[in-house]
């Protein structure tokens, strides 16, 4: 994946492509750009944004009438196919080289068959507005503490403000559920978490392993997570009443296979590319108004008052985290 070289040659995976190409240190920081291109990837990452929302609510429709194990086969082995058909349809190819099968395996261990029996696991257990609000806020809050670990990058204040209250927003949401008289759903929302982590893992890693064209780089990863997702979904699918299942239930299914993952899916890499994991992460702050406002006000979901006041600590945490170093990142290039 293509780097930013700083003055040191010293490689910086968290750096925009623009910055490597020279742009304006405003670019450079992944901080609105004002070049045409620049602000079409905000505006594609927006929408795919909005696509992944919309399938907090919708994904737990599924688990209600499926296994969760079958309802996260179901998505991403018609999502998979559905880029499949598409890299084919513009003229794609589909060779690739050990190494290359190599890293999609990976990406599609972290990014498909990781977060999504994770993802769908916490659907079954808690309600779709908790995991919309937990896996895109905390998400960049990990990616950014993962960064700053693996990196062993300074921390400015204002990171490590941001990382604590991320933290601890996290914490207080759990609390929030009602402890131990809610198991199930104190449960599902750990299970959440742990999908946050498996997300930010495949955000910092796709950067590097998932290479070239972006639709054949993620349909690849989709389909070795989505073989993965089928040995695990097996025993589940036998159970299955396959004939009864409602023409409303197919139509959400296609929905989620071609909307919040086979369009999401390829415009989030390309955001990765364009702008870095890091901020590319910082996007999915808006993820949550779509997810839970589409949990509210079709499945009645809500949330208490101290799993929103942990929801509100994670949200400032985050945007401290990334928003901090973006001004890092900013300064750096004027200096």
């Amino acid at each position: 994946m293509l780097q930013r070289t700083g003055a040191q040659d010293t490689p910086d995976p968290q750096a925009p492509v623009a910055a490597r190409d020279g742009h304006a240190a405003a670019d450079a920081a992944g901080g609105g750009s004002r070049s045409e291109g620049g602000t079409s990837v905000y505006v594609t990452l927006t929408l795919n944004m909005a696509l992944w929302g919309s399938a907090f609510p919708l994904s737990k429709a599924a688990v209600e009438t499926v296994p969760h194990q079958v309802a996260a086969l179901l998505r991403f082995g018609f999502g998979g196919l559905a880029m499949l058909a598409w890299l084919l349809a513009t003229g794609g190819r589909l060779s690739v080289s050990r190494r290359d099968l190599g890293r999609t395996a990976i990406a599609g261990a972290l990014g498909v068959f990781g977060y999504n029996t994770l993802f769908f696991w916490g659907l079954s257990l808690a309600p779709s507005i908790d995991g919309s609000i937990l896996v895109p806020v905390f998400a960049p809050v990990l990616t950014t503490a993962f960064t700053v670990l693996i990196q062993r990058q300074r921390t400015s204040a204002a990171r490590a403000a941001g990382l604590a209250l991320g933290i601890g927003g996290a914490v207080v949401f759990l609390l929030g559920v009602g402890g131990l008289s809610d198991r199930q759903r104190l449960l599902g929302d750990l299970v959440y978490v742990a999908a946050a982590v498996s997300w930010a893992a495949y955000t910092l890693v796709s950067k590097r392993m998932l290479t070239g064209d972006p639709v054949r780089a993620t349909a690849l990863a989709t389909m070795s997570g989505s073989v993965m997702l089928g040995i695990v979904a097996l025993p589940a699918a036998t159970t299955v009443a396959w004939t009864g299942l409602s023409g409303g239930f197919w139509l959400v299914v296609a929905y989620l296979a071609i909307g919040p993952t086979a369009v999401a899916y390829v415009f989030y890499y390309r955001g990765v590319r364009a702008v870095g994991p890091a901020t590319a992460s910082a996007m999915m702050f808006l993820s949550p108004v779509f997810g839970a406002g589409g949990a509210a006000l079709f499945l009645g979901e809500g949330l208490g008052w101290i799993q929103g006041a942990g929801a509100m600590l994670m949200l400032v945490g985050a945007w401290l985290a990334v928003s901090g170093r973006v001004r890092l990142r900013a300064r750096k290039a004027t200096s």
